[in-house]
């Protein structure tokens, strides 16, 4: 539990965000955290758009119900990531979603005294 309010700014992070079909994020997350993804968050959402009805020739329906999910990587692992979920999430096939990434300039989050400590964050753990 933290004992102040001490903020620890991360940089050198990117957020990965894909939109999937509805059902599909669950293997895009077990697929990024064996690529070295940490956790991810997951929501649901409704997409509209020009390809809603049909896809072209080939008159796909495509399903509106969408998951959209956010990773936050090292800058390092963001490529490796994006290659990885393009494949897992089958976005080779016309409607299954769209990737991309994004660059944050910093980012804050709760971060255990004991993980900060092995990074040099902190000088003591329990100071």
């Amino acid at each position: 539990m933290s004992t102040g309010n001490e903020l620890i700014v991360l940089t050198g992070v990117t957020l990965l965000t894909a939109v999937v079909q509805r059902g599909a994020a669950d293997l895009v997350v077990q697929v990024a955290m064996e690529a070295g993804a940490q956790g991810a968050t997951i929501f649901h959402a409704h997409g509209t758009g020009v390809r809603q009805k049909h896809l072209g020739i080939l008159g796909l329906t495509v399903n509106t119900e969408k998951e959209i999910i956010y990773i936050v990587v090292p800058d390092e692992q963001a490529d490796h990531l994006f290659e990885r979920v393009f494949v897992a999430a089958k976005m080779d096939t016309p409607g299954m979603g769209i990737l991309w990434l994004t660059r944050l300039e910093k980012m804050a989050t709760y971060i255990p005294h004991e993980i900060a400590a092995r990074f040099g964050v902190h000088a003591d753990a329990r100071e």
